[in-house]
Parts: C-alpha cells; sequence; structure tokens
C-alpha cells in the first residue's frame, strides 16, 4: 500500500495517538476509533512481517543458508 498525503486517515493517525497516552478524557467512541486504528495497523505489520518471512525463506531455500 503506497503512502497517500491527502488520506485523511494518514493525517489523523499521526496526531494524537501516542503510545501509554492517558486515556481517562476519551470517549468510548474515540477509544473504539483508536482500536480500530490499532488493529489495522496490526494487520498491516502481521502483513509486512509474513511477506518478509515468505521472502528470507526462500532465500535460504536457494542459497542454502542455516545449513550445515
Amino acid at each position: 500500500m503506497a503512502f497517500d498525503p491527502f488520506a485523511e486517515e494518514s493525517i489523523r493517525a499521526s496526531q494524537g495517538l501516542e503510545i501509554g497516552q492517558d486515556l481517562s478524557l476519551l470517549s468510548i467512541d474515540e477509544i473504539d476509533e483508536r482500536l480500530a486504528l490499532l488493529a489495522s495497523e496490526i494487520a498491516r505489520l502481521k502483513e509486512a512481517r509474513d511477506r518478509k518471512e515468505s521472502s528470507r525463506a526462500a532465500a535460504s531455500a536457494i542459497f542454502n543458508l542455516g545449513s550445515t
């Protein structure tokens, strides 16, 4: 997924979302929005990790890395 500088989510996500931030002043809706944002980010990270893992496994198979 390419970075879209005009996407509202990217701008909104970069503003105000801070790990460890005090959540006591947030509404339930705001907490739900953050949960959805974090869930989509976790899914994105897992997909990236899976792609990298597949690439590493393919390279390992080609170059016989890890075998002695």
